[in-house]
């Protein structure tokens, strides 16, 4: 009876492989986390110009100086190009634009950096970040590029092309799309040579690390969901116990509780880091055509608690992650668990 159960479930994992993989909704993560306070960044329900467009994000997404640091023009807030789901809060995306011949930050995309502050003055330790990015159709990946992701410190330009972090001054931890789209993390933290030889970490002397290149994939026209999750390390643990976790889509793809984002109590999480662009440092990463990503339901929850030596538990209550995507799937599992039970007692 029991292989015959086991090759059912086998054969209706084959037949249908998301019947398992229940999705967690950023919200469920948050409150998993314990983390208490939220954000959303507004965006308006119609389409604007650039200059419109960046007058919102200046006056409303709380930023760093008050301004947009690189490539403002190349910012519009569009019509949604894929609308996939009627509970999409705004009728329009951000589109940024990346012209043709660009790379890095001071040629195409955009780069901001988006300050949270507490109403009671307290500093962040421990911040989620969800998004959805998407690709223009047949999105020419090249060599790579930069995707928005979370910042802290005090130094508001540093850790990023090439400007190595302290441990006292800042950190960050961007995406980053490989060829063909493979993801990875790409963080500028303090790092040791036994860090650098742990699995999946690709340090670079010169630049950032990647943490798990190739562990998900990004997909061109189509939206897809990010969220991330850090918590910084307590100052006080060795090895240090900083938290990093990646959803794809609602599935867990990244997982570290060994990392150093900090050194001393001066960084603590400032907010989004909103940094786009493709390279790379020279031309061979430049994109061959102009193209475009588009972002919607941007959004942030925070917590003043850092890691504490106590393992981050990344597993929610099911009743609040099943998505209505997955419940005919999952109605099927059940099922289809049900008819091999029958089976197997009428034919064993």
């Amino acid at each position: 009876m029991n292989s015959c159960i086991y090759s059912g479930l086998v054969a209706l994992f084959i037949l249908f492989p998301s019947a398992h993989a229940i999705q967690a909704s950023p919200a469920a993560l948050a409150s998993q986390y314990s983390l208490t306070t939220s954000t959303s960044l507004p965006f308006p329900t119609a389409t604007l110009s650039s200059s419109n467009s960046q007058s919102i994000i200046v006056s409303e997404w709380s930023l760093s100086k008050g301004h947009i640091q690189d490539q403002a023009s190349d910012l519009a807030f569009v019509e949604d190009p894929f609308p996939d789901r009627s509970s999409n809060s705004s009728s329009a995306v951000l589109q940024v634009t990346y012209p043709a011949g660009s790379y890095s930050h001071n040629t195409g995309g955009s780069q901001f950096e988006n300050l949270w502050n507490t109403t009671d003055g307290s500093s962040f330790q421990s911040m989620l970040l969800s998004y959805e990015v998407a690709f223009d159709k047949n999105f020419d990946w090249v060599l790579g590029g930069k995707l928005p992701g979370l910042r802290g410190g005090t130094n508001a330009t540093g850790c990023s092309g090439g400007d190595e972090p302290t441990g006292l001054d800042c950190f960050s931890t961007r995406l980053m799309w490989r060829p063909n789209g493979a993801g990875e993390v790409y963080a500028y933290i303090p790092t040791t040579s036994s860090f650098c030889q742990s699995t999946d970490i690709v340090c670079n002397s010169d630049f950032g690390v990647s943490i798990s290149r190739g562990s998900f994939t990004f997909v061109s026209g189509e939206w897809n969901r990010i969220t991330l999750f850090v918590q910084l390390n307590d100052l006080v643990t060795t090895p240090a116990n900083g938290n990093l976790r990646l959803y794809f889509n609602g599935q867990l793809v990244i997982s570290r509780d060994d990392l150093q984002f900090r050194k001393g109590s001066s960084v603590d999480i400032n907010g989004l880091y909103f940094s786009t662009f493709f390279g790379g440092s020279d031309d061979a990463w430049a994109t061959p055509t102009t193209t475009h990503t588009y972002y919607r339901d941007i959004q942030l929850w925070g917590s003043a608690d850092p890691a504490n030596g106590t393992a981050v538990n990344s597993t929610v209550n099911l009743a609040t992650i099943i998505k209505p995507t997955n419940s005919l799937l999952i109605l099927v599992s059940i099922l289809a668990a049900a008819w091999g039970i029958l089976f197997s007692r009428w034919f064993a």
